[in-house]
């Protein structure tokens, strides 16, 4: 496992209000409800591209609202993550045995970006088609980022 990285994509607003749980304050039995303004989310909105491995984040990523995540785009995206995990990772990097665990998005199976990987000695864990709850993002880290 600490050989592979892995990571994910989920929109991220930029203003999310709290939940009601978040929001909740003691109050003594005789004491005012606390006056709250009424809270919408952001309409603005980016992308967050996260990838990680055992110890923490590799590389992360935005894409501003608007913005596909193309083969273009996701070929930059795998070039900063590239040099991220040398700056970061640099015995990792040095084994040349790291893996790249993503899932089947198109930009991600693009032609551009599987030479991108093959030529620079990126190996890739496969990804069982049609199962997108095999990543592990879906259990830990970007559920648990939507509620803090």
């Amino acid at each position: 496992m600490k050989l592979i990285i892995t990571g994910d994509e989920s929109w991220v607003y930029e203003y999310v209000p709290e939940t009601k749980l978040q929001s909740s304050q003691w109050k003594t039995s005789g004491s005012p409800r606390p006056k709250k303004a009424r809270q919408v989310r952001s309409k603005i909105k980016v992308l967050s591209i996260v990838l990680f491995d055992a110890d923490g984040i590799v590389h992360q990523d935005y894409a501003p609202q608007g913005q596909t995540v193309n083969k273009e785009f996701y070929l930059d995206v795998m070039r900063r993550l590239r040099e991220a995990v040398r700056r970061k990772r640099p015995v990792l990097w040095a084994s040349f045995r790291w893996m790249l665990h993503h899932d089947g998005a198109p930009a991600h199976t693009a032609n551009l970006v599987q030479q991108f990987l093959t030529k620079n000695g990126t190996i890739q864990a496969a990804h069982p088609p049609y199962s997108p709850d095999m990543s592990p993002l879906d259990f830990s880290s970007f559920p648990r980022s939507r509620t803090h």
